[in-house]
């Protein structure tokens, strides 16, 4: 929808923002609580926004406010306009200071095994620097600014992001010594029926290793499943059963690889939103976040010798 030079006259750009925290929140006061202000404002430019752009952007219900087609379809310039916002804000006599919270979201596995120990070195080059470690990424937007960037081992396919892979996550098939030597009668590393398996809960169940445990256990339950890899890891060292793990976190656990999982090994992708990659702080983080991983590659992708 093309907007006028009469809509412009009209249009107050800053009430984009209380669009997106009503298609965000669902209901006036939620939205409120979000900006920091009254519902009657809210309420306000809300009704101000909609004949400046001639299009109803909301159908009110009881049960709160739903997005129109007509407003669905203006999500995403709003949400430029927001990101506009953010970095405007940043620019200013400070703009090449590599200073200030940057916000990483990223696999918890990656966060406390390898992330978290390079970032004395990170904050030794920069100082004043904050890092905001977020390892609950199945909450984290980077379109609502729940965190400045992410690793993940998820391509996004949409959004206003720049996306480069940096490592390849390598899996296996591990187990404890006693686990595996009470196994040692069976020939075929492959043949699993009579194996306990270590998995993931039904919360976790789109996750490769917990398809590939589906097409292996038909049916079959697993023993114990959890909700973290460091679970799994300490389930497998208990001797509870079979678990798929990244080789980086199994082999240091003293785990024992019987297979090389190919099919769940996962690309590790570096997300930001476009309009924050020149930013100082999160361009600084990104380059360290890059040079860690390639250079951490053989660790990631090297494979067991079975």
């Amino acid at each position: 929808m093309p907007i006028t030079e009469e809509m412009r006259e009209r249009l107050h750009w800053d009430d984009a923002r209380v669009f997106l925290a009503i298609a965000r929140n669902g209901t006036l006061s939620a939205a409120a609580t979000a900006l920091d202000t009254g519902v009657a404002t809210v309420a306000r430019r809300i009704e101000r926004l909609e004949p400046a752009l001639g299009v109803p952007l909301f159908s009110r219900h009881q049960s709160g406010y739903q997005l129109t087609d007509e407003g669905a379809a203006l999500i995403e310039r709003a949400e430029a306009l927001e990101y506009a916002g953010h970095s405007f804000g940043e620019v200013g006599a400070s703009q090449m200071a590599v200073a200030g919270r940057v916000r990483l979201a990223t696999a918890e596995s990656l966060a406390n095994d390898l992330i978290i120990p390079s970032i004395p070195a990170l904050l030794k080059q920069y100082p004043k620097l904050s890092i905001e470690v977020i390892t609950d990424i199945r909450t984290v937007n980077l379109h609502q600014r729940d965190a400045d960037l992410a690793v993940r081992m998820v391509k996004p396919s949409h959004g206003n992001v720049t996306i480069r892979q940096i490592g390849l996550l390598a899996y296996g098939v591990y187990g404890s010594r006693e686990y595996l030597q009470s196994r040692a009668s069976v020939s075929d590393a492959a043949h699993f029926e009579g194996d306990a398996f270590i998995g993931w809960t039904e919360q976790q169940s789109d996750l490769p290793s917990a398809r590939w445990l589906e097409s292996v256990l038909q049916g079959r339950p697993c023993v114990l499943t959890t909700t973290s890899l460091a679970g799994q890891v300490s389930a497998a060292r208990a001797g509870l059963g079979l678990a798929v793990l990244p080789h980086f976190l199994a082999r240091p656990a003293g785990l024992v690889c019987l297979l090389n999982a190919h099919a769940v090994d996962q690309s590790v992708w570096l997300v930001m939103h476009s309009n924050l990659k020149q930013s100082p702080r999160i361009r600084a983080v990104a380059d360290h976040l890059t040079a860690l991983l390639l250079g951490h590659g053989a660790l990631l992708t090297r494979q067991a010798d079975v």
